[in-house]
């Protein structure tokens, strides 16, 4: 297979156990490797790879920059970091990436688990080599996004939510996928910057069309589960977003249980306009929930002006929750702090069972992840639903290890769900 045509993954590596791991990995995956610590950045012009695994710390290359000159090239593949660095600085480094318009997956730390690096990489989509060599390595265009909203391409996948002390099935969250009629599944990285603000839109507007069909099929189980949305600051802040959710609720004959998720530092953006909006909402019945909480730099007092009724505790400090002290302090932090202003609080990215007692005793009231369930469309999650109901918990206390055998079902894809 030529290099010059293959998907490509280049490892910035120099440890032989870490390149032995990635070539049998991506072997997997149908992609080459290539091994090109020294000279990267003639690499990437030259052999225009689709993922970039990149170690922070190596002789001659200095990892911060190279990310700044992926970014400064147009670099529009993935990105992971893989490093033993102290976990601040892969953390600055990751959130610099995003920053940048990188495409960042999930980073991994330096000693790893194989099963941890298959997690980073999960979200990844790959072409296979004939996408690729038919796509000339060229990323889709905004022409593609038209047609894909016009022929309604854009499908949701459901993202279960489990509610730590009654250990049931208690919500999901509405997760954009781009079924592309070539290329398979696509992740959202790849294509929601290429939106414009009124095709963001009309996405949402989709969405949420999609989601109230949805709602009905699980309400025959007898099912009562919240559903989660994320909607980006210049929705929250537009005059067409009250009216829409209404039109929604009107729609259903009833009233769903409908959350819309923001980042912390889009909540703080325009804190009157966004109070004035929150509030409506709410007066409609609906909830603001602050995703990726802890990762911003607002205020907490500000905080406390919006109606929020649910934080989520970014992924990044619960993966790292038993090898890292500090991530423990926050999370529990963060938990305490939603006990005493009365809201939930969600942990994000669960890939580990262990994981749910100590966040129980932290005072976190629910929890999402891998470990649980992976994102899947309505017909996996009807299935899920339908599972869950002959199960009944182990014991009452959510601090007791042996009580999540009750999830462990849950660890297995559904036929269905997504790669």
């Amino acid at each position: 297979m030529p290099l010059d045509t293959a998907p490509l993954a280049v490892v910035v590596d120099k440890d032989p156990g870490v390149l032995a791991d990635l070539t049998q990995l991506f072997r997997t995956l149908g992609l080459e490797t290539h091994h090109q610590p020294a000279d990267l950045r003639a690499c990437l012009t030259r052999l225009r790879p689709r993922l970039v695994i990149l170690d922070l710390e190596i002789d001659g290359v200095e990892g911060i920059d190279t990310l700044r000159y992926l970014a400064d090239v147009g670099y529009r593949g993935s990105v992971m970091l893989l490093s033993a660095v102290d976990p601040k600085i892969m953390r600055i480094a990751e959130r610099m990436g995003h920053t940048l318009g990188l495409t960042m997956l999930d980073s991994l730390s330096k000693p790893y688990e194989l099963n941890a690096l298959h997690d980073s990489l999960d979200g990844l989509r790959m072409p296979s080599q004939s996408e690729a060599a038919g796509k000339h390595g060229q990323e889709w265009g905004r022409e593609e996004i038209v047609r894909a909203l016009k022929e309604q391409e854009l499908v949701v996948h459901y993202q279960p939510q489990f509610d730590l002390t009654s250990q049931t099935l208690s919500g999901v969250e509405a997760l954009v996928r781009w079924q592309h009629p070539e290329c398979g599944l696509i992740w959202p990285s790849h294509f929601l910057k290429l939106m414009t603000q009124e095709q963001t839109r009309l996405m949402t507007r989709q969405i949420v069309a999609q989601v109230a069909r949805d709602s009905q099929l699980w309400r025959v189980s007898d099912q009562q589960l919240s559903v989660s949305i994320n909607i980006s600051p210049n929705e929250l802040l537009h005059d067409e977003l009250v009216p829409l959710m209404d039109e929604l609720q009107q729609s259903l004959g009833c009233r769903l249980s409908l959350v819309l998720e923001i980042t912390e530092n889009d909540a703080m953006h325009d804190e009157l306009l966004s109070s004035e909006v929150a509030a409506r909402l709410h007066l409609l019945g609906m909830e603001l929930s602050v995703d990726d909480f802890g990762i911003g730099f607002s205020s907490l007092a500000r905080l406390q002006l919006l109606p929020i009724s649910e934080v989520k505790i970014d992924r990044n400090f619960v993966r790292h929750l038993h090898d890292n002290s500090e991530d423990a302090a926050i999370v529990e932090a963060v938990a305490l702090l939603g006990q005493r202003l009365g809201i939930r609080v969600v942990a994000e990215g669960v890939e580990t069972l262990e994981n749910l007692a100590q966040l129980a005793r932290f005072g976190c009231t629910h929890a999402q992840g891998y470990a649980l369930a992976r994102p899947m469309p309505v017909e996996g999650l009807l299935a899920l639903i339908a599972s869950l109901g002959s199960c009944q918990p182990a014991a009452s206390d959510p601090a007791t290890p042996q009580t999540y055998q009750f999830w462990m079902p849950r660890n297995a894809k559904p036929a269905s769900s997504a790669p």
